[in-house]
């Protein structure tokens, strides 16, 4: 079935509005939804970005929604503020810096139709030049941590073995829908009735480990993550933050990844289970379902 009339696409601007220009211009051409169910938060960007978009969308007469933030609380505070302005069954939502090749969203949107059980989809995200980024993932242990952040020592055992374990390389290489324990925030598509259950994202998280956390509540409503290898969504993304530890996107993950840890505990080598972290989360008195 069509993506069209079926979903909002929610994306968040900061400083970027070229970028999701672009995005938009990629949705529109491959017809993946109309423009008026497209909904652009911009989080009080800095720069002219809410000049440029509305300049774009006068001289190009296209019903987009522009939604201005009258305060940044982060990337969840955005999305959730999209979320409000939604009217449709599903919500897409993307990273200003990805654009689709094609559209392949009847794959997802068919499977949602016969798995009452299916509570988040993942998109396959890839670099510009085809390389996959493996957007799938297991829970974090501080094992999967410090490989991630050995930098050349990425490529050699154990920490190669552990980033494939945690990447789930195994698991793409079948190239089906399968079950990850978490998917890249990125670009996902979840139904809007399951959002608003689980309570939409959790704005403790400002950038970071929101994705890993708003999965988690799938799991523990009942509900399952599957990522579609074959749906993909181009990340325009740069590659070095995940590897330099000192960086100020790694200080940013460090911080989200603490919350996450006061939250669920994170353990030092063996990935927690989904039941594990459902066990965890009836503790946290903070978060309603």
């Amino acid at each position: 079935m069509s993506s069209h009339g079926r979903l909002n696409i929610i994306i968040v601007n900061y400083n970027s509005h070229k970028l999701t220009i672009n995005c938009i211009n990629s949705i529109l051409n491959h017809k993946i939804s109309s423009p008026e169910d497209i909904i652009v938060v911009d989080n009080l960007s800095p720069d002219d970005s809410v000049i440029e978009l509305k300049r774009f969308f006068k001289s190009t007469n296209l019903p987009v929604k522009l939604y201005q933030s009258p305060v940044n609380n982060g990337y969840s505070s955005g999305v959730n503020a999209g979320v409000e302005l939604a009217d449709k069954e599903f919500i897409l939502v993307l990273n200003p810096d990805t654009y689709f090749n094609d559209n392949k969203l009847n794959l997802i949107l068919d499977r949602f139709d016969t798995d009452n059980k299916l509570g988040i989809a993942g998109l396959d995200l890839c670099y510009p030049d085809g390389e996959r980024q493996y957007a799938a993932r297991r829970f974090y242990t501080i094992a999967d941590i410090v490989a991630r952040r050995s930098g050349p020592l990425q490529k050699i055992w154990p920490f190669s073995k552990i980033i494939k374990r945690h990447l789930m390389i195994s698991e793409w290489l079948i190239n089906k829908p399968f079950e990850a324990d978490w998917v890249m925030g990125t670009g996902f598509i979840i139904r809007k009735s399951t959002f608003d259950l689980i309570g939409r994202m959790n704005e403790k998280y400002f950038l970071y480990m929101e994705d890993v956390d708003l999965c988690a509540r799938v799991w523990k409503l009942g509900l399952k993550v599957l990522c579609f290898p074959s749906v993909t969504l181009v990340h325009d993304h740069q590659r070095s933050s995940a590897k330099v530890i000192f960086s100020n996107a790694a200080k940013r993950h460090f911080k989200s990844l603490f919350i996450f840890w006061r939250d669920y505990k994170i353990p030092f080598i063996v990935p927690p289970s989904r039941y594990s972290l459902s066990r965890s989360f009836k503790k946290i008195s903070k978060i309603k379902i």
